[in-house]
């Protein structure tokens, strides 16, 4: 039997779908895709999701179910010339049955690209499957996306992983005799060393065999696997719409009092190089979801994020762990950001108003035969630094964007308005 030189994990595969580690949403009995396997038909379709969770294999599989020849491109090296070779091959017995253009990354395709796809798919010529890392709703043209069906790849679980691991250990011994024995934590070590990406921990078990092997016998230990430096991967696009969903996740998880999950997604910002992007979240978290309700939070989170710019990696992380700890703690209230939303909102709307006559400069010539300024009374002349007067424009005079939050400091805060406005 001939040698082969690919990756262990192109040789083992799934053939079926009921190979396929994880995906039960996707692959499992009674899915859509499923179905469509079981009935020999394939329909245009988008899968996403991480690297090594199954995307090019389903695509495999779904292809070879339909009877289709299956023809793959990547986003990042080819171009619509590949694309339309492929076309020009379907008069030809290449063709017969139809194909299928596997097409990863597609997100490296621009619009005018993608809109040439389109168009054989529109005529029935090709059949698409494209897969991608990032989000199809922000990378895929909306055309593309109306006639595909699409698919959402989900992390390996380890507990996925461990079981494949197992099996790959069995192809092994099967294919070239190697007896393989996982000691300690070893097959943990390797299921965890994926980060949910399956083929990273296959491919970190070949190595390890390929090293340990002796005598037809592979014994894999914990200081083998950890002496290899596996880790699991960290994967954070700055420009991808991975990047905003762990953003969002920060925020969430402070505004929610979560001090377990701050820390956890800080630490995933920090590691991935993100130390600015962590500390500008801190700042508008500290302003739109504590605000006044702490309104010290706001100078004690400049000053840790100051102090962070200023010391760097990797010492930057203790500040920041402080100010993501107290803004998690700290009371909430976005009584703030909804007062400024609520003029703006009026102002956009066109519901402006003049400035009263009161309130306008006084300070030239002229303004007082305008009646600038004539009436205005001088607030610190009065008992508690008050005097009941029109601020806001005529046709916004009742208008009340500032709602008291229902926390200590600015209930404390009305309970002194309501007195010195005596219920104004």
């Amino acid at each position: 039997m001939e040698k082969s030189f690919a990756p262990l994990a192109e040789r083992m595969r799934p053939t079926t779908l009921s190979e396929v580690v994880g995906q039960r949403h996707i692959v499992g009995a009674g899915s859509v895709l499923s179905r469509m396997v079981e009935q020999n038909k394939i329909s245009n379709m988008i899968f996403f999701g991480p690297p090594g969770t199954g995307k090019t294999t389903v695509a495999n599989i779904a292809a070879k179910a339909a009877g289709k020849r299956l023809y793959k491109l990547n986003g990042t090296t080819s171009s619509t010339a590949d694309v339309k070779q492929i076309v020009e091959e379907l008069d030809s017995l290449l063709g017969t049955g139809g194909v299928v253009v596997y097409l990863d990354e597609i997100q490296y395709f621009n619009k005018k690209q993608q809109q040439t796809l389109l168009s054989y798919m529109e005529n029935g010529r090709i059949t698409l499957i494209a897969s991608t890392t990032e989000n199809p709703f922000f990378y895929v043209y909306p055309a593309i996306l109306s006639r595909s069906a699409v698919f959402e790849f989900k992390p390996i679980t380890e507990d996925d992983i461990r079981e494949d691991l197992e099996r790959a250990a069995k192809f092994i011994e099967a294919e070239q005799g190697i007896a393989v024995e996982f000691q300690g934590d070893a097959l943990s070590l390797l299921a965890a060393a994926g980060g949910g990406d399956l083929r990273r921990s296959i491919n970190c078990f070949e190595l390890a065999v390929q090293i340990a092997s002796e005598n037809n016998k592979a014994v894999l230990t914990d200081e083998l696997i950890m002496s290899m430096s596996v880790g699991a991967p960290i994967f954070h696009d700055k420009d991808g719409d991975s990047h905003y969903d762990l953003l969002s996740a920060f925020q969430k998880s402070l505004r929610g009092s979560d001090e377990n999950a701050g820390i956890y997604y800080l630490a995933r910002l920090l590691e991935g190089g993100d130390l600015i992007g962590a500390c500008r979240r801190l700042m508008v978290i500290a302003a739109e979801d504590i605000g006044l309700a702490y309104p010290m939070a706001l100078p004690i989170v400049k000053s840790a994020v100051d102090m962070a710019l200023q010391l760097g990696l990797p010492e930057a992380r203790i500040p920041l762990a402080d100010a993501v700890i107290l803004l998690c703690t700290a009371p909430k209230s976005n009584s703030g950001l909804c007062a400024i939303d609520a003029a703006l909102g009026d102002i956009r709307s066109g519901k402006i108003g003049n400035i009263p006559d009161t309130l306008r400069d006084a300070n030239y010539s002229g303004a007082k035969k305008l009646g600038h300024g004539k009436s205005y009374v001088y607030p610190h002349d009065y008992p508690n630094h008050y005097f009941d007067q029109q601020y806001l424009p005529d046709a916004l005079a009742e208008r009340k964007y500032y709602q008291f939050g229902d926390n200590k400091t600015e209930q404390a805060a009305k309970v002194y308005s309501d007195k010195i406005k005596g219920g104004h």
